[in-house]
């Protein structure tokens, strides 16, 4: 075994290497955030030691169905994505943008300032990368970078895990977002399940990424590791339970405005957000301007909201978009159509969140597949 390394790819590391690397990036002042199963189900949240990984679990997935069970191995990555996205750390759910307070005969506003300390994101998916490179799109680019997502992003440290895994309604190999991941990454695994406890072949992504690699106990993994762990990734895109085509859906949902597949899927919708809750890409928001009751202090506070609420599209005189109907039509038309013409992306990464966490089962890719069909002249439109 040895410590470190030249090239900094093709290196197996084991479990006790992999504790090694969370400790060398503690060491380097990072907060450590990955997944962790807390309340039935896999979530992100702050992490101690990898005894904090979810060891010897997977998930079941479908339409409106999440189940945690036990896996035959020790596996610490085995399983498909969870509830929580990483942008609930990059853009959190509350913020507080500013806040005044009276003084001098007048009111001082003070800026809020992100955290100090800087992110560790351990066990970043490859669609979950594809995500952060959308809303470094949608917070970065353009004239106007939203400085509280920018201080959290320039000091973010990023493990990735390529998949081996996927859940019955992740497509992410269709969109090209998955299952492996080419860049966006200080550091990437792939993990290689073995009856002893897993192993990983560590790559590198950036140079901050090979400097900690070269602190961390591991050898160069033999041909065999490398085909083993090729396999796993090669496998799990052959494994996905859905697929959509985004360039038919592109082209049909720009012209399907009347389409009475929206008012079919409104019978079903209960707008309650849930999916653009998971979705790691939604950007959507809203500010609360708040203060005391004696009028000395004030805030104002950015909350994440949702188009599927009647509020949100609301201007003098009332809701643009009154109908459940209208709603989920803007809502699957920006991600899948116009959001190429705002950020020249498709705003979904294929995670399939958003069809395990709606409570009625509702899927995206049925959705946009039967819009398409209708389209292409096999239906109204």
């Amino acid at each position: 075994m040895t410590t470190g390394s030249t090239g900094g790819d093709g290196l197996l590391l084991e479990v006790a290497g992999l504790e090694a690397l969370l400790a060398a990036l503690r060491r380097h002042g990072y907060g450590l955030v990955g997944p962790r199963v807390r309340d039935g189900a896999v979530v992100y949240d702050t992490l101690g030691s990898v005894a904090d990984l979810p060891a010897g679990w997977t998930d079941e997935q479908e339409a409106g169905r999440y189940r945690l069970v036990r896996r035959n191995d020790a596996a610490l990555f085995g399983f498909g994505l969870g509830p929580h996205s990483w942008k609930r750390f990059l853009f959190p759910p509350s913020t507080v943008l500013w806040h005044a307070r009276r003084a001098d005969g007048g009111f001082e506003v003070v800026a809020e300032t992100p955290p100090a300390a800087p992110l560790a994101l351990v066990g970043v998916r490859p669609c979950e990368l594809a995500a952060l490179a959308v809303q470094d799109r949608v917070l970065l680019g353009g004239p106007w970078a939203d400085p509280d997502y920018r201080a959290r992003r320039e000091a973010l440290f990023v493990v990735a895990v390529h998949c081996t895994r996927p859940g019955a309604t992740c497509f992410c190999a269709s969109l090209g977002t998955g299952p492996r991941a080419p860049s966006g990454f200080d550091l990437a695994l792939t993990e290689i399940p073995r009856p002893d406890g897993p192993a990983f072949l560590l790559e590198t992504g950036t140079a901050a990424g090979e400097a900690l690699a070269a602190e961390v106990p591991c050898r160069p993994a033999s041909d065999a590791e490398r085909r083993e762990a090729e396999s796993a990734v090669a496998a799990a895109a052959g494994a996905m339970g859905r697929a959509l085509d985004p360039q038919a859906a592109r082209g049909a949902l720009g012209t399907a405005w009347e389409s009475p597949r929206w008012e079919a899927v409104a019978r079903r919708c209960l707008a309650c957000g849930n999916c653009t809750l998971v979705c790691p890409t939604c950007f959507c928001s809203t500010v609360e301007d708040t203060s005391d009751l004696a009028g000395e202090t004030a805030a104002r506070t950015r909350r994440w909201d949702t188009c599927f609420g009647v509020g949100f599209s609301y201007v003098h005189g009332g809701s643009v978009r009154t109908s459940v109907a209208a709603r989920y039509r803007q809502w699957i038309t920006h991600k899948l159509a116009t959001w190429h013409e705002q950020f020249g992306t498709c705003g979904c990464v294929g995670c399939g969140r958003c069809i395990t966490w709606c409570p009625a089962g509702i899927d995206i890719t049925e959705e946009a597949r039967a819009v398409a069909g209708r389209s292409a002249g096999r239906g109204a439109s």
